[in-house]
């Protein structure tokens, strides 16, 4: 993998549970800033968030561990990913 693709990969991140805390889009935020990862939102719900991620693959992988075993007071029960296709053309 060429390094400029190694940190512009881009997924769709939908995080699927009880996920309504207020305390988890924060930490959200936080942990995709702790890792140098860019992310925007695109649906925030008390079943779902989906958000855009763009970063280097292995951290977008610890964005999704991080996701699923914290905080406290939410509970993943999936996350599913698929790589945002690029748009140029």
């Amino acid at each position: 993998m060429s390094e400029q693709n190694r940190y512009s990969w881009r997924e769709h991140m939908t995080i699927l549970g009880d996920v309504e805390a207020a305390s988890f889009l924060p930490w959200i935020e936080r942990h995709a800033a702790k890792l140098g990862l860019a992310q925007a939102l695109c649906v925030a719900g008390p079943d779902r968030i989906e958000l855009d991620i763009t970063g280097p693959a292995e951290l977008i992988d610890m964005m999704e561990m991080g996701c699923s075993l914290g905080p406290i007071d939410v509970w993943v029960e999936a996350i599913r990913r698929a790589p945002i296709e690029s748009e140029s053309g």
